[in-house]
């Protein structure tokens, strides 16, 4: 049995979920059983089986850095895929509310025979198009590719025209996303040639105990790497990993940058802790973009790897001339998890805010359900272009 790290920030996210599934069940109990069958005995097996699939969902979430990975692995492909069911389940028998509205308004209260026969019809294809969807879903989070973009750097000198990124983020290593998937997006990262390559946080869900000889294909990447915290390293023993990436060959940044030159040009590239490191209890880390950035020729340009999108707003304070981010998976589940807005400020994709350019990685692995909809796992080439060239 493998213990959990010391501090967990994580508690709160887990209790928050444990809540709504809880919720999520009784809600699609009373639309999908009760309000559809007339038998004691079928209500009785209804909420049996929807009470079984909710304690699975539960231990999947409690067991997190208490089952090793493989044996964990069952439990959660069964806890996540229902979890991934429920919340769309839920989602359209909640659109099913405004049909029982409409008909009302234009029929009036319906018998209770009627009102039976239209829960089934609402029950019966919210389960249907659930069920598509997740399939969908599920096929879809396993298709990483390759996403090719330019950025038009003003201060970029044209000895670096062509210059180009691979960005990687989200990879969430642990029990759905192991070393073998690990080696394939290292495959995709080599075929497309980076001149070097940006791990943006989220690598692990785990300790380096765990999940270190997860983590080993990282050593075949045959171009410079560096890597930056994200939130759920500090869930999974970020001091940890960042004393074990080194011994991969890869450069862990943190509140600091390197100084990439072709003759006597200059391209920096900088690295911050994730927003969450200063609550994290980890001693020594938190966000410090001045850090990042001291001392630097403020003549040439900087890209920034940082985790979270949010940061943009002090990037852009800075002077930063491209930020690349990921966190928020593109939002995973359309249109469920686009409450990340509420947070962030974009989804995905190459957004401006003020002088500086900000790409945000949909990421190529997943948290929770192993289900992408709308949201398609990625890998970004990203091509730096130079005024004077463009």
């Amino acid at each position: 049995m493998l213990g959990t790290v010391g501090h967990d920030p994580s508690v709160g996210l887990v209790g928050f979920v444990l809540v709504l599934v809880v919720l999520l069940h009784l809600y699609v109990y009373r639309r999908a059983v009760h309000d559809v069958l007339r038998s004691r005995r079928g209500r009785l097996l209804g909420a049996l089986v929807i009470t079984t699939l909710a304690v699975v969902t539960g231990t999947a979430l409690l067991t997190r850095g208490v089952l090793a990975p493989e044996a964990a692995r069952p439990l959660h492909h069964v806890g996540y895929l229902w979890l991934a069911l429920v919340l769309y389940l839920a989602f359209l028998l909640g659109v099913g509310e405004f049909v029982r509205m409409g008909l009302r308004f234009v029929r009036g209260r319906p018998s209770e025979q009627r009102r039976r026969f239209l829960s089934g019809v609402i029950a019966a294809s919210a389960a249907v198009a659930a069920a598509v969807t997740v399939g969908y879903g599920t096929v879809a989070a396993r298709q990483t590719r390759v996403e090719r973009r330019e950025v038009l750097l003003d201060r970029l000198d044209p000895a670096f025209d062509g210059f180009t990124i691979a960005a990687i983020s989200d990879i969430h290593l642990g029990p759905l996303v192991d070393g073998t998937d690990l080696a394939g997006f290292v495959g995709l990262i080599n075929g497309s040639g980076p001149d070097v390559v940006a791990v943006v946080g989220d690598l692990v869900d785990g300790t380096v105990d765990e999940l270190g000889t997860y983590a080993a294909p990282l050593a075949d990447i045959a171009a410079p790497t560096y890597f930056v915290t994200g939130n759920h390293e500090y869930y999974s023993g970020a001091a940890g990993w960042v004393e074990f990436l080194p011994t991969l060959g890869v450069r862990v940044l943190r509140n600091e940058r390197e100084e990439i030159r072709r003759g006597e040009a200059v391209l920096h590239i900088a690295g911050c802790d994730d927003r969450t490191a200063a609550a994290s209890g980890v001693p020594g880390h938190g966000f410090d973009l001045d850090a990042a950035l001291r001392g630097r020729d403020p003549s040439a340009p900087v890209v920034l790897l940082c985790h979270q999108p949010v940061m943009v707003a002090r990037a852009a304070r800075a002077g930063v001339d491209l930020q690349i981010s990921g966190h928020t998976h593109g939002g995973q589940l359309w249109p469920l998890t686009h409450v990340a807005l509420v947070d962030q400020p974009v989804l995905a994709g190459l957004t401006r805010v003020g002088r500086t350019w900000l790409y945000v990685t949909r990421g190529t692995g997943f948290w929770g359900p192993p289900v992408r909809v709308g949201s398609p796992p990625e890998i970004t080439l990203l091509t730096l272009r130079a005024p004077a060239v463009a």
